[in-house]
């Protein structure tokens, strides 16, 4: 597991940001789904983004219905160095097969599922975006989106950058899946409903993937440029 930043959380703090619980981040360790942490001083254990996202990756396998031997067999074929960054992109693959979800929870709901107490302004940024959307006195969320939304909440972005960002996302997105689906359409005029049916469903997740992998790689590129055209 590799990560760019210093494992600096405690089993707490990890607990706190993941929603989870310290005897579920203990658990997951004896299972050896979970890294060791780094022991610093006083061999007090330390976690990183990397188990950060692990976790994440975790809890989002067992929201869609894996057991934890199955999840176990899952991160036993991924490769031992992936980064935070490459776990999210599993993570974000997994959980495009999640239905859309949107329950009406309270405030202390909202912020054990958070995994963090929210201020005023972290639950206007959280509407803005379409995550928690004020129900009287509860909020409407969408649980897909809730962890994206508040680790947003840390990104140093005004709220208009990221509103405007999303809108291109969901442009460009609906853009690419109109596109794909005419191709696919066309290749498939002269077959069965079951035939296109089971297309389909085989497609998807491939889609999905080479979707989210080639996003990845050409923002990659674009940042690279930016930062090399910086430095020059």
């Amino acid at each position: 597991m590799t990560t760019t930043e210093e494992p600096t959380l405690t089993i707490d703090e990890l607990a706190a940001r993941a929603g989870v619980t310290v005897r579920t981040v203990r658990f997951y360790s004896t299972k050896g789904l979970l890294p060791p942490p780094v022991l610093g001083p006083r061999r007090v254990g330390r976690y990183g983004a990397g188990h950060l996202a692990r976790l994440a990756l975790i809890e989002e396998l067992q929201r869609q219905g894996m057991t934890l031997a199955a999840i176990e067999r899952y991160l036993r074929q991924l490769p031992a160095d992936l980064s935070a960054r490459d776990l999210a992109l599993h993570r974000a693959v997994v959980a495009s097969w999640a239905p859309d979800t949107v329950e009406s929870v309270s405030r202390e709901e909202l912020e054990r599922r958070a995994g963090r107490a929210l201020g005023d302004e972290d639950l206007r940024r959280l509407t803005a975006m379409d995550v928690a959307v004020p129900d009287g006195d509860a909020f409407r969320v969408d649980a897909g989106l809730l962890r994206l939304g508040v680790e947003l909440l840390d990104v140093p972005l005004s709220q208009e950058t990221v509103l405007t960002a999303r809108t291109a996302l969901i442009e460009h997105s609906r853009a690419a899946a109109r596109e794909l689906s005419g191709l696919l359409r066309a290749a498939v005029a002269d077959r069965g409903p079951q035939d296109v049916k089971s297309l389909s469903a085989h497609m998807h997740p491939l889609v999905v993937q080479a979707l989210l992998t080639t996003f990845q790689r050409s923002l990659k590129d674009e940042l690279r440029e930016w930062l090399d055209s910086a430095d020059e």
